[in-house]
Formats: C-alpha cells, structure tokens, sequence
C-alpha cells in the first residue's frame, strides 16, 4: 500500500464485524472499536460482537427469494459472517435461523484471534480524521450521534423498532400447538415451527385483549421527532411493527399479517385454523421458542395476560419480554454514494442500519462492501459499485438514490430491482422471481471477473 495501513470501525455489530474481517484479511490493519460492555445500549444483551438484538432469523435460503439471493451474492465475495451463521444454523424450514448466542461468540472469536484486528472497548465520540468506517448500528450513543450530526450538517431520521418475546419450550402446551412448516418445507418430517392454532372466536377475544392493553409509555429521548417528521407521531418502520399496531389497522390485520395461516393444518381438525402464530427455535439447545413477526411494546405484566390468551400458550413462561426502542439512521440520500463513501470525504464510510439499510442480512452485506471498498481506496483501486441488477447494487441504489421524503429503511427486495426485459410472454411472480435472481448472479459473476 502506498497510503496509511491502518482503518478505524466503529461498531462491532454485523456491519462492523464483517467489514473488519473484510479489510483485515486483505493485510490492512484495523482498529474496531465497540463501546459495549463499558457503555451499554438498551437492547443488546452482552459484550459480544455482531449480537442479534430482535429476531435469531437470516431470512430466506431460497436461491428465488430477496433474502436468499442476498445471501448468494454475497458467498460470492466471501462474506464471513455468512459462514459463521451457517456453522450456528437451527432448524428454520426454508430460512436461514441461528442460535444467537454461538453465533455470536463464534464472530467474536474469530475477529478477537484475528492477527489484524485490534477490539478497542471505548465509547467513539469524535470522528476520527484516518480512514473510517461508521458500523455504529442503530442505537449510536448519543454523543456520537452529536458528532455525526455536526459533521453531516442534516438532521438525523428516526423509527421505532420492537423486540418480540422468547419463551421457554417446556412451558408451551404441545397438545394443542403443533410442528409444522408452511408447505411442509422444513429438514424435519415433523415441521421447524412450533405453531398455535386460532379458531375465529379466539382470534377475536385475543384481538380485543391486544387493542386494549396497556402499553409501555416511550422515554423522552425517545419522543423526539426531529425536522421534517410530524410532530407527536411515532415513525414506525413497517417492517418491524408492535402487533398492537398492525392489529389498529383493522380486524384482519393480524390474520392477513403475522399470524397468517396460509399453508398450515391443524392435525386436531385437518383444516386450517383462522389464525396462527408461529414459533421458531432460537438456540441450539432447542429449550428457547420466539414470537415470530410479533414484536411488542406492551406492558411486561400485560404480556404475560395476553399472550397468554394464544392457544397453547396458556402457561407459557417468558425468558425475554418484548420491547420496543427507537433507532437512528442518516438520511443516506443527502449523503452517501453507492460506493458508501460519505459526499464530501473519501475515506469516510459508513455501514449497517444507520444507512437505512433493514435486516440483519443487509447489515452484513453493506458491511462486506464497505470493508473492500476502504482497502481499494487505500490501496487506489477502482472501487466496488455493484451492478443496480443485483440486490446488494440495488440496495445501495436505493439508500443513495431514494427521495427524502418517503425514505424509510429498506430490506432486500425484487421490487428495487430493474424489470426484466420484455419478452412478450406473461409469466408468474415466481418465475419472475427466479429469472430476476438468475439475472443478478450473471452479472455480479461477470462484474467480479473485470473489477
């Protein structure tokens, strides 16, 4: 290298975690610096690096799903994180599920016996002036968040993100919730998914016990609702919202939503149930089950009642309660490029969900890119800006590109995807799908051979 050798991370979640490893395995010495255990979040549970702070889920495998084909392109440029989840799989039919704890102590391990990282447990609270890349995730401290603030001269964006609750799997009644995958996908004959059943008078006691329980009134800090957001209204993140929330929106919210029963029978009655909610398994112990898609900010003793009402769950017993926090993310738009170069510094990078990039996926994916592309601009090589057909390209479009006004956190998704070229022929969704994620690996393969 003919510049500094050295690059400062801030933020050892996934974005930094894999953007260190990234960085360091191409000889560049890195100093990441992850402020926890000294100064905790609020969310996150331990010290160790890339905790998974909601759900324990990846997302899809499936080669014809956004998720799955994320996580495709990003095998291609050798993703570690990826590898480390895949060596702390539990069984998740079709997805990608891991047992949050080993995973990671695995990533931890792995970055804390890596010759060319240094973990410094400090708080960062100025923006270092060497080349740096901010992984600092969406509960960036306050201090750090002044010091973005000032350097970026905008105001920062803000939603609300939830936690859904954990049980243990001996207290859930297995004579009335039962195994099942949706379609019967899944490795085990039996099903991946613990799953309760609602008959229609049941989803309506539980809807009308979930409309009117008490919920956890919001800290102050985190009612602040900077310029250009309503004022009193909370910015949810549809992606992620309180159950209580999505069943305001109408009767059938919660049935066509999250406890959607589509592909699901109920081996007591052989049909399907009005209502279900799923549980996935989230350690490798199997003894801990998660709400899936039923994140909450009710009141700890209103969780117990209602959740309660479930079929199967009648004395179920908690090991997590959920709760909801607000994030923080930039307005990406205004200030960032695709290459995730901040406007006006070239060595300045940023990665994770403070881009606005949503899923734990997509945070590891802006952090893989973020890594080689700090090294390239070290080392003053053309730096990685993904084809738009692929959907890591097609996310950095995206957060780059978006009007400010509607900008909100994005997942993978075909929709940020060009459209195919027309061929005359009408074809399905999934075929549509298969052809679009066909069409990305063809090109980032070919983008890769010439960059």
């Amino acid at each position: 290298m003919k510049s500094l050798k050295t690059i400062t991370i801030i933020g050892g979640g996934l974005a930094g975690s894999e953007a260190a490893w990234q960085a360091a395995e191409k000889g560049v010495r890195i100093k990441l610096y992850e402020m926890r255990p000294k100064k905790e979040t609020g969310a996150h549970q331990s010290g160790n690096l890339a905790e998974l702070v909601c759900s324990n889920s990846l997302g899809s495998n499936l080669p014809d799903r956004a998720s799955g084909l994320l996580k495709n392109e990003m095998r291609r440029m050798g993703s570690i994180l990826l590898s480390c989840a895949e060596k702390t799989a539990v069984p998740a039919g079709g997805a990608l599920a891991v047992d949050r704890e080993k995973f990671a102590e695995f990533v931890t391990n792995k970055l804390e016996n890596h010759p060319n990282i240094e973990i410094i447990r400090e708080e960062i609270i100025k923006i270092p002036t060497e080349p740096t890349i901010i992984a600092s995730g969406p509960l960036t401290s306050e201090k750090l968040s002044k010091a973005i603030a000032t350097l970026t001269g905008k105001e920062h964006l803000y939603f609300f993100d939830a936690l859904a609750p954990i049980v243990y799997h001996d207290s859930i009644n297995m004579e009335i919730a039962f195994r099942a995958s949706r379609y019967g996908r899944g490795e085990e004959s039996e099903g991946d998914y613990i799953n309760c059943p609602f008959t229609k008078e049941e989803y309506d006691n539980f809807l009308q016990a979930l409309l009117e329980a008490e919920r956890i009134k919001l800290k102050s800090f985190e009612l602040q609702i900077e310029k250009g957001v309503k004022a009193g209204a909370h910015n949810y993140f549809e992606g992620c919202l309180p159950a209580e929330i999505i069943a305001e929106r109408g009767e059938k919210s919660l049935a066509f939503g999250p406890l959607r029963p589509v592909g699901l029978t109920d081996p007591r009655t052989e049909k399907r149930p009005y209502a279900v909610l799923q549980l996935r398994q989230d350690n490798l112990a199997g003894d801990l089950y998660n709400l899936v898609g039923f994140q909450t900010n009710l009141k700890f003793s209103e969780q117990e009642r209602v959740f309660r009402m479930i079929p199967g769950l009648e004395k179920v017993k908690f090991a997590r309660f959920g709760q909801m926090h607000r994030n923080t993310f930039i307005a990406s738009p205004l200030l960032l490029r695709p290459t995730l170069q901040f406007h006006n510094r070239d060595d300045l990078l940023f990665a994770g969900q403070i881009t606005g990039v949503e899923g734990y996926i997509g945070n590891v994916a802006t952090g893989l890119l973020a890594g080689q592309n700090i090294v390239r601009i070290l080392n003053q090589t053309p730096l990685l800006q993904l084809p738009e057909t692929t959907m890591l390209g097609a996310l950095t479009q995206y957060i780059t590109h978006a009007t400010l006004k509607d900008f909100q956190p994005m997942k993978a998704n075909f929709g940020i995807l060009p459209p195919l070229e027309q061929s005359g022929k009408k074809i399905g969704k999934r075929e549509r799908a298969a052809l679009r994620a066909e069409r990305a690996i063809s090109d980032l393969d070919d983008y890769l051979k010439v960059i």
